[in-house]
């Protein structure tokens, strides 16, 4: 494609790139502060703008956008250079990164203003922004690794930011060991593929793998699968999120768990319907399915049981990053019509996802700004103080647990619809079950943050700014908007990037000439408009199923006793108050108020067995955190050897 469009995927990476070394130049002086947020903040625009002009060509035009660096185009066929090649999947996840690190940039001008090393901080956002662009537009294996490398090395020093504080350190290193773990896995896979088939671009690696599976390849699947899970928070490479994502500015921890992890899952879908053409593999798809339900499990029976706001958030973004491996798994189903729902399904949770998690980290961010702590036992009755939060905080809540009219609700229901479907009627039961208990946690955080007594300090908290208020108000909006018409989304978003998953020929024919792909690959997978009406939906079983659903959550959570109150320590009948106390002397006793956190004990201690288990995996001790990455690689790499 020539003119000004092929240049737009360059325009979107090397934007970000260019403003962070302009950045670093005016120093840390902090005269040049507000020239450095403002670099910031119209170089996510001007990458955010590009992408948004690529959307008639490759969504509605179905047409693939290439660039090649230096202008080294292909020699007979044969990519020397390095490309980007912009298909629909690239595009839908390059739009949901660059609408997510404008909205970062917005709410960072206020949130972060107290901080130092201003500089330091905006640069390695702009690092991040163009690597995490850069490494979903780009059409080369090694180029994904080395945009990585960027993405990965700006996130933990992102991370370790505010290191005065020592979690904040000791996050920056778990992330930094388990990270390189999964990045040398990357590395060496991909290594062993170009040894074996002489290239680096994803279009001839695919032509070249083509029902091809040598112990080579074999053992460069797993070496990839293993990297990225890491990077996608999968069970049990899922350890270093938690800390990061409590430790790391808010504006950066909606980054991190919102919309980073998706470039995991994006090379996972690469990897498995294009390098190695895995659809109607039973083996295949049954290894993802159930690596993606353990996921969704252990990620919400985990955040039951935190009590900061932020590190159940993180908990809560590998549950459901567990969501969408499982629907993506059933994308690999033999049956098309199952697949693709599964795959629609899957994408379609990818950018819920990024919306309310991207929100819900922001609420939390706003809840410590105004407040200094995100601990549970500290916070209540702050919607009084704080009604626009609490107001944004219940969308998100409300969507992320699956209820309509939200957006989380309808990625939900086709997961539910697809492994149902596709046989997996086990797996359905779970991601009910995980619904349930995703709505009873965001039940307790409502209690313990907005709801219930408020502490005495809390007296003074006020709203946030306007400028915090703009990025959470858009992405409440979004929520709202995609569950009410989902049609929007997935017609016009969702469904050219399925039609992209499986019509690998239209990727590979840019490459070669139109029609080689024809030759070797299946015939085209068409891709339905989904009917989201109000009339489709209205199936009498399933909204019974879905009553019974918020039934057993309000069940599970009145059992727990819910109830959620401070407990102020009393004196002879009366509540305690130091105007009236007496004082002869000696030591003084003190009195504080009591925060009834632990609300899902009893819930703990009938599964203690597990929760012992789970402790011992989440032992924060960094060695261990390493040695399941390669436990998961060992395990992989057996399976695949035995199946293919």
């Amino acid at each position: 494609m020539t003119g000004y469009v092929s240049n737009l995927p360059i325009i979107a990476i090397i934007v970000p790139f260019i403003s962070a070394f302009l950045v670093g130049l005016l120093g840390d002086k902090a005269k040049f502060t507000k020239i450095q947020r403002a670099i910031a903040v119209l170089a996510a625009l001007v990458s955010f703008t590009a992408i948004l002009m690529l959307i008639k060509p490759v969504f509605f035009d179905h047409k693939i956008v290439t660039y090649w660096m230096g202008n080294w185009a292909p020699e007979k066929q044969w990519a020397i250079g390095i490309g980007l090649e912009v298909d629909s999947l690239s595009l839908f996840v390059a739009l949901i990164i660059s609408a997510a690190c404008v909205l970062s940039s917005i709410y960072s001008i206020r949130y972060m203003e107290e901080d130092t090393g201003l500089d330091k901080y905006y640069v390695l956002f702009l690092l991040l922004t163009g690597s995490m662009i850069g490494f979903v537009l780009t059409g080369d294996i090694f180029n994904m690794y080395v945009m990585l490398e960027i993405m990965t090395f700006s996130a933990i020093s992102l991370t370790a930011f505010r290191n005065n504080l020592p979690k904040a350190v000791e996050a920056g290193f778990k992330y930094i060991v388990t990270g390189s773990i999964g990045s040398s896995f990357i590395l060496l896979g991909t290594i062993l593929i170009y040894a074996q088939v002489h290239t680096l671009n994803l279009a001839q690696i695919a032509a070249s793998l083509h029902n091809n599976y040598t112990p080579v390849t074999i053992f460069a699947l797993a070496l990839l699968l293993t990297g990225y899970a890491v990077k996608a928070f999968l069970v049990p490479c899922h350890t270093w999120p938690p800390d990061a994502h409590m430790s790391a500015p808010s504006s950066i921890s909606m980054l991190l768990s919102g919309i980073m992890s998706k470039t995991g899952v994006y090379a996972i879908i690469r990897i498995l319907f294009m390098l190695y053409q895995s659809a109607g593999n039973y083996k295949i798809e049954f290894l993802i399915i159930t690596w993606g339900t353990i996921t969704m499990l252990v990620g919400v029976s985990m955040a039951l049981l935190q009590t900061d706001f932020k590190r159940l958030l993180a908990f809560h973004s590998v549950s459901q990053i567990g969501y969408i491996i499982t629907a993506i798994g059933v994308g690999l189903a033999a049956d098309k019509s199952v697949a693709v729902l599964g795959t629609m399904g899957g994408l379609y949770h990818m950018f819920n996802h990024a919306t309310f998690k991207s929100l819900l980290f922001l609420c939390a961010g706003a809840v410590l700004y105004t407040t200094g702590t995100t601990d549970l036992t500290k916070l209540g009755g702050l919607a009084k103080k704080m009604p626009f939060t609490a107001a944004v905080f219940l969308i998100g809540a409300l969507s992320i647990s699956g209820i309509p009219p939200f957006n989380g609700f309808v990625s939900k229901w086709l997961i539910y619809q697809a492994t149902y479907e596709a046989g997996y009627a086990p797996v359905t039961i779970i991601a009910l079950l995980v619904s349930v208990m995703t709505l009873a946690s965001f039940v307790k955080v409502a209690q313990s943050v907005f709801f219930g007594q408020m502490p005495k300090e809390m007296d003074n908290v006020k709203e946030i700014p306007m400028l915090m208020r703009i990025p959470m108000g858009i992405l409440a909006l979004i929520c709202i908007i995609s569950g009410i018409a989902p049609g929007a989304v997935s017609n016009y978003i969702i469904e050219p990037a399925a039609y992209a998953v499986y019509n690998i020929g239209d990727y590979i024919d840019v490459m070669f000439t139109k029609g080689y792909a024809a030759k070797m690959f299946n015939k085209v997978i068409p891709v339905p408009k989904m009917d989201y009406a109000l009339a489709g939906y209205w199936k009498p079983e399933a909204w019974l199923a879905l009553f019974f659903v918020i039934l057993i959550g309000f069940i599970f959570a009145a059992s727990l006793n819910l109830k959620s109150t401070r407990i102020n320590m009393v004196e002879s009948g009366n509540e305690h108050d130091d105007r009236y106390s007496s004082f002869t002397g000696g030591e003084k006793d003190e009195f504080n108020q009591i925060g009834a956190h632990d609300l899902f004990w009893g819930f703990k201690h009938e599964l203690r067995g597990y929760f012992g288990f789970m402790h011992n995996i989440h032992s924060g001790v960094v060695n261990d955190y390493a040695l399941w990455v390669v436990a998961t690689l060992a395990f992989l790499s057996i399976y695949l050897f035995a199946v293919l």
